[in-house]
């Protein structure tokens, strides 16, 4: 297998990876289901970017954005049934029961953890040091700069943790079982170990708390668009949304079975911190996962970073005491 030269990598030397989004599949049909599938990312985005801009406040709350969030879920996964980017990606039974155990690891476990000792904690013994009141100009913004500035920032942020998830082995550990996933379907996010769940979520965002509109209107940002990353549904993306914003089709390229293609597309929602920085890989895969596609189970999953970090620290240790029993010669 060739592969495909990508600036000074070689794509796809080792699993299938399509690259350019000239030779990705479109969508098949008729012009009202062309239609749908073209303008549907972006009719979402603007819908609720104008929702929670004029929302009175009386709605506009926390409460309304988690209602929306599993109502946007439950609508992405009946489009899964509707038009599958690949059959070999269908939902069965048995994913989505191990799916939802990890969605709800997420909204018991974790989201607890955070509270104390995660980046809410910890932002809000930083907001009690310093005199914020030096930040009040950022309020003074329009809002929807407000809401560009906090979605961006944070997703730099996630950029940083996740490639160096990929470049430092300690973190490799937690997150290494995320890839072993081999389809992508909307709750595919949330498989993974609890370590590297409870690192990928910390964040910038509770730094504006004091900007409860702004931040809802990030929030939008990030369930418009990034939730895509792991979804089974053929899109014919418009070229300014996938140069912009990661994609299904980025994700995947994340996913696959080669290396090379793994190390790239590392953003959550803003792609082009990718092209910044020369991570970005536009195309699609569908052989997913590591070892040749091998399913991970729940509970090697939980254990995963502890049992293969003991067995490094065994064999480097080992080896240095094998080393010091030899005599000179």
């Amino acid at each position: 297998m060739d592969g495909v030269r990508v600036g000074k990598r070689v794509i796809g030397s080792q699993a299938p990876v399509t690259v350019g989004w000239e030779n990705t599949p479109r969508v098949q049909g008729g012009p009202v289901k062309q239609f749908v599938f073209t303008w549907f990312q972006p009719a979402a985005l603007f819908a609720l970017v104008a929702f929670w801009y004029y929302a009175p406040n009386s709605i506009a709350k926390a409460s309304t954005a988690i209602g929306i969030g599993i109502g946007f879920k439950m609508l992405l996964l009946a489009l899964e049934w509707v038009n599958p980017r690949y059959d070999s990606w269908r939902l069965t039974w048995k994913e989505l029961v191990a799916d939802l155990f990890y969605v709800g690891l997420g909204y018991t476990v974790i989201r607890m953890a955070s509270n104390y000792v995660g980046d809410d904690a910890m932002i809000e013994a930083i907001q009690h040091s310093f005199n914020w009141d030096k930040f009040l100009w950022f309020m003074a913004l329009p809002l929807i700069v407000q809401a560009f500035l906090i979605s961006f920032i944070f997703d730099f942020g996630q950029y940083w943790m996740h490639r160096g998830m990929h470049n430092f082995y300690p973190l490799w550990l937690t997150h290494a079982p995320h890839h072993y996933i081999t389809q992508l379907n909307i709750n595919k996010g949330a498989v993974g170990n609890p370590v590297e769940l409870f690192l990928i979520g910390l964040g910038v965002g509770g730094f504006f708390d004091f900007l409860p509109r702004a931040a809802l209107l990030a929030g939008t940002l990030g369930l418009t668009v990034s939730i895509y990353q792991h979804i089974n549904v053929r899109f014919n993306t418009p070229r300014w949304w996938r140069f912009l914003f990661n994609t299904t089709e980025h994700h995947s390229v994340h996913h696959s079975q080669d290396y090379e293609a793994t190390r790239s597309n590392y953003s959550g929602t803003w792609i082009i911190i990718d092209r910044m920085f020369g991570t970005c890989v536009d195309g699609e895969a569908e052989l997913l996962g590591m070892e040749g596609g091998r399913r991970m189970s729940i509970g090697e999953t939980m254990v995963y970073p502890f049992t293969e970090g003991w067995k490094t620290i065994k064999q480097k240790f080992g080896r240095s005491a094998e080393s010091a029993a030899v005599p000179a010669e």
